[in-house]
This record gives structure tokens, C-alpha cells and sequence, in this order.
């Protein structure tokens, strides 16, 4: 297309056009007019993204190599093959041992805060319909996915769903400037909203403005009616710094959240929640501080006193010899 008046104009139109789509979804909330669209797009763009991710999966590859021509290109050629297989068959061991420690530990978070999950796949970073901090997941209507379902994985809270397609779902990340979570402070039960804000500690503002924080107090899910979006326990973060008391009616903190959002393999879809709150379980217990060794050390007599005693000790012994002696020939010799 020619640089022309018209062709400014019409890209101008467009992204008003985009610009007016993104406020009309943003302030549309779960009723978005857009919504369908979003699901028409995960529809068509989610089998896309499962065959990308499978052919790119190094566990289900066979690398090869070919060479055309010659005894010694072929056998460059075998070497070559050998040489990758190899490569290959370690990255996979490691890949798979990694994500067995995912899943263990997906498996226990689960466990311990009750929770019914659905195991996932991260296939694709940031969705095709949005600019948000999110990811694409291989599980799907399907699946019995529904929206507003939790997301989390054996770290803590990942996000919460937010698009459902036939076989895939997006993914809102926690670390999002549009994601807000209730919270609750381990052991004070002091609550408050956790937001996103990108690649910095969570922003939470504490309802009590006179709560007594510090750093390292940790903070789990508080939980929503009808446990949508969120089911409560699940781990959140640590406090990481406590912003002065300025007598307001709240206070803020800032969390470094336990998960680590680029590095996302495997998920677990929250699809039934726990029957009762299960507080501060879900939380890895503390490391036991080291207990510290008393050493007591006394101090030697000094060198006049220790040779005296030395003596003294030396005198005692001789005379206790003696009187032995003594004894001995008393007792041999004949009465007169």
C-alpha cells in the first residue's frame, strides 16, 4: 500500500478502533461485549498453540541429521545424529525430572489445602487476544474448565482463569496490574488486597492501618463467595517491606510472591474446592533455626601456682609411699 492521505487516515481509524475495543472490554469486566470474541480467538488460536508446543517438545522429538554424499560425510553424518541423540535423550532426563519435582510438589500443595485439581501445561506466554501478563494452558472446556477458576501450582497462587476455549484457557497471572486477590495474614488473620504490579513485589493495602507487620510474615488466599475466583488458603508470599504507619485507615506492604511467573510449566486448575477454609496449612512450615553450642572454657592457674601444685602433688605422693613402706616392714617383722 502507497503512502498516501487515505492509508494514514485508515490506520488512524484502526487504532482508534483498537483503543475504543480494549476500554469497552476492560470496563465490561465478566460481561465484556467482547467476550465472545475472546472465546472465538481461543477457539481458533488455542489448537495453533498445542501444535506449536508439541512440535517444539524436545521429550516427543527424534533429531536427526542427513548428509548427501561421500563415506566421509555419512559418517560426519552418523556422528552428528549420535551426538544430538545423546543431547537430546539428557535434556529430556532433565526436563522430566524437573517436572516430576513440579508435579510432586503441585500435588502436595493440593493435597494439604484439599483442593480438586486439574493438571495443565503452560503452552504459550501473553494471549493472542490481550496484551496482559498472562499464559495459555493445555486444558479447556473440555476439561470441565469454567472461568474464574484458581490457578496455582506447588509454589502458591498463579492466577485465575479468565478465557475458555474447546481445549485451551487463559490464564491471568497474579503479578498482573489487573489482578486483585484477597488476602490474610498468617496467624493475625489481618486482611487485605493483594495487585499485581508486573515484575515488582505485590502491592497489598491492609484494611487495619494500625496492623502490626514485618518482614517475613507470609499471607495466603482469603477466599470468595462461592469460593469464584479464588479458593482460600493458598499461599501468596512474604512480606518484604512495611510502608511507615501514617495513621490512615489503611496500610500498605509489599510481597514477593512465592511463584515464579516466567518460569511456569506445570498448573493446576482449582476445579472443586476444599470443604472448609484450610487457614494457614497449605504454608511450608518454617526451617528450625540451628541450635546454638555453648562452648565453657577455664582458664589455666598461672605458671608460679601450677608448678607449686605440681610439687605439692609430687611431695603428697612420696609421702604416701613411704608411709606404705612403712606399713609393709611393720607388718613383716617377727614380734619379740
Amino acid at each position: 500500500m502507497r503512502d498516501t492521505r487515505e492509508s494514514r487516515l485508515l490506520l488512524v481509524l484502526l487504532i482508534a478502533i483498537a483503543f475504543a475495543l480494549i476500554t469497552v472490554d476492560i470496563r465490561g469486566g465478566q460481561e465484556s461485549p467482547v467476550d465472545g470474541a475472546r472465546q472465538a480467538a481461543a477457539a481458533v488460536f488455542g489448537p495453533v498453540e498445542n501444535g506449536v508446543a508439541a512440535a517444539v517438545d524436545p521429550i516427543g522429538n527424534a533429531i536427526g541429521a542427513v548428509r548427501d554424499s561421500g563415506e566421509r560425510h555419512t559418517r560426519i553424518a552418523a556422528l552428528e545424529k549420535e551426538n544430538a541423540e545423546l543431547k537430546a535423550e539428557l535434556g529430556s532426563d532433565d526436563r522430566n525430572r524437573n517436572r516430576l519435582r513440579e508435579l510432586d510438589a503441585m500435588l502436595k500443595t493440593a493435597g494439604a489445602g484439599q483442593y480438586g485439581i486439574k493438571g495443565a501445561q503452560v503452552i504459550a506466554i501473553g494471549a493472542a487476544q490481550g496484551f496482559s501478563w498472562t499464559v495459555t494452558v493445555d486444558v479447556g472446556a473440555r476439561d470441565g474448565i469454567k472461568r474464574d477458576m484458581t490457578v496455582l501450582n506447588g509454589s502458591g497462587l498463579v492466577g485465575r482463569v479468565t478465557t475458555v476455549g474447546p481445549s485451551t484457557s487463559t490464564v491471568l497471572l497474579a503479578n498482573d496490574p489487573d489482578f486483585t486477590v484477597g488476602t490474610r495474614m498468617e496467624k493475625s488473620d489481618e486482611l487485605g488486597f493483594a495487585t499485581g504490579q508486573g515484575d515488582r513485589p505485590l502491592l497489598v493495602q491492609l484494611l487495619n492501618g494500625k496492623a502490626k507487620v514485618k518482614p517475613g510474615d507470609r499471607l495466603v488466599t482469603f477466599g470468595s463467595r462461592a469460593d469464584k475466583p479464588f479458593v482460600p488458603g493458598v499461599p501468596v508470599g512474604e512480606v518484604v517491606r512495611v510502608d511507615p504507619a501514617g495513621g490512615g485507615l489503611t496500610r500498605n506492604i509489599y510481597v514477593r510472591p512465592y511463584v515464579g511467573f516466567t518460569k511456569l510449566d506445570i498448573v493446576g486448575v482449582v476445579v472443586q474446592a476444599p470443604r472448609s477454609d484450610p487457614r494457614d496449612t497449605v504454608l511450608p512450615q518454617k526451617p528450625k533455626p540451628a541450635p546454638t553450642v555453648t562452648v565453657t572454657v577455664t582458664p589455666p592457674p598461672p605458671d608460679g601456682q601450677a608448678a607449686d601444685g605440681q610439687a605439692a602433688d609430687g611431695q603428697r605422693d612420696r609421702q604416701g609411699q613411704n608411709q606404705r613402706n612403712q606399713q609393709g616392714q611393720d607388718q613383716g617383722d617377727p614380734t619379740p
